[in-house]
């Protein structure tokens, strides 16, 4: 596999680029290092509602349940931007559960201001985890290489400066040509142009983080598409400050693609069988339906009225179609049933 492709011109694939540009080389350098964190120029789950917190605090306390309410239960946030979701998720859980559990959040920053003591900051997840690991728009951030069809129909290497200009380097060989013939069928007459972003560093990424968890469940939240219907041109983008951009690899804004989520899931199997299935579905399995208050509440208690409306807003937004509702979760359980199927 080829972890980076250089020349004198400043060439390189975008697995590469992208880490550079993300995470940097130093405690100085690199997107996320930024003081504003991942909040300043993009919103995710976490950050449209509570609702989303709530929701994972409950499916922490299913995890507790279903591992025999433990002494000590762990909730690992992984990417954790801030801590905000660790925080809130903390904040939400019954006292008797909140005091046994161990939260630890995973980032590539120092830990934050203010933080809880509480909360342990660490740059990689513990190896040893009894409980859930969470993965909230983590693997769309894993930087992976991509691969364009050349006249010829031969799949090659994109590379990229620094100021996003490409052009095609060797053809696909080894690990990388089999993740794609596996994970991204294309017609068999290629058409030039097609693109395809090679998914095996997430596939590693997450395989390793299934891995620490000795029984409990790790859950990856994301953008998704299945081999059925990967998009022809790929998804690779930018975001700056709240809006979509080009995706140009200098530390100025985030560089995202969307995630195999079936590839990772079958490179994460331990013996138990690995779920898809859409965050609606997900939220609405814990609780976050939507659902408008009763008119009559507005006559008896408006201010509760508002309250529920509000909090119906937020959860109709986190489920939404061609939105956030249409995110993946992929559910790996580990020495438990899946706790979100309602036939356990």
């Amino acid at each position: 596999m080829v972890d980076e492709v250089t020349d004198p011109g400043g060439w390189r694939g975008w697995r590469a680029a992208t880490q550079a540009a993300l995470y940097g080389t130093d405690a100085t350098s690199g997107f996320y290092r930024r003081p504003e964190g991942p909040a300043g120029h993009f919103r995710t789950s976490v950050h449209a509602s509570p609702l989303f917190a709530g929701a994972v605090a409950r499916l922490l306390c299913r995890v507790d349940e279903a591992l025999g309410r433990p002494a000590s239960l762990d909730f690992v946030d992984m990417a954790a931007g801030r801590g905000e979701l660790v925080t809130a998720v903390l904040a939400a859980l019954p006292d008797d559960v909140a005091a046994r559990t161990r939260a630890y959040a995973v980032e590539v920053v120092g830990r934050p201001e203010g933080l809880a003591p509480r909360i342990e900051w660490l740059p990689e997840p513990p190896q040893q985890v009894t409980g859930l690991l969470f993965a909230n728009e983590w693997l769309d951030n894993v930087p992976l290489e991509v691969a364009e069809v050349d006249a010829a129909g031969v799949a090659r290497l994109v590379l990229v400066r620094d100021d996003g200009v490409e052009r095609l380097g060797e053809p696909l060989s080894g690990a990388e040509a089999q993740w794609l013939a596996r994970w991204w069928p294309w017609p068999s007459a290629r058409e030039e142009g097609l693109r395809a972003e090679i998914g095996l560093p997430r596939d590693t990424a997450w395989a390793s983080a299934v891995g620490c968890v000795v029984r409990g469940l790790a859950v990856a939240v994301d953008y998704a598409h299945s081999a059925d219907a990967r998009p022809p041109f790929g998804t690779l983008t930018g975001f700056r400050e709240g809006r979509e951009t080009a995706p140009v690899p200098d530390g100025s804004c985030d560089i995202t693609a969307h995630v195999a989520l079936d590839a990772c899931a079958e490179a994460g199997e331990r013996g138990s069988c690995a779920r898809l299935l859409t965050q609606r579905t997900a939220l609405h399995a814990l609780g976050v339906t939507g659902a408008r208050p009763p008119l009559a509440l507005a006559s008896t208690d408006p201010a509760a009225y508002v309250r529920a409306l509000a909090s119906a807003g937020e959860a109709a937004e986190l489920t939404a179609a061609d939105g956030l509702g249409d995110f993946g979760w992929l559910l790996q359980p580990v020495g438990i049933p899946d706790p979100l199927d309602t036939a356990v």
